[in-house]
């Protein structure tokens, strides 16, 4: 992070939806840990779900279920990955902190 006094966007979120915060400047703090094992465990899920969708887009015989569920679960995860990346990019040294 460029400052400790910024906030880490969490790869979760709230009950209510709203996205979660960490205020830390440790990185190797035990919620930094636990958010960084979420995003890999997302970034992995993105891998699979990836693959299935390719899958059923490649079955020319895929029904319509089978076609929304794989854009459904695509959509989702997606969602996560983005997540993911905006929450690194924020992470990632001004070129005049380097």
């Amino acid at each position: 992070m460029n400052d400790t006094s910024q906030l880490r966007l969490l790869p979760w979120r709230s009950a209510e939806g709203k996205p979660c915060y960490l205020s830390t400047g440790d990185p190797n703090s035990r919620l930094s840990r636990l958010a960084d094992e979420m995003e890999e465990e997302q970034i992995e899920c993105g891998n699979v779900v990836l693959e299935g969708a390719q899958e059923v887009l490649a079955d020319q015989v895929a029904g319509e279920v089978a076609v929304r569920f794989a854009l459904t679960q695509a959509v989702l995860s997606l969602r996560e990955v983005l997540l993911v990346a905006h929450s690194r990019g924020q992470r990632i040294p001004d070129a005049g902190d380097l």
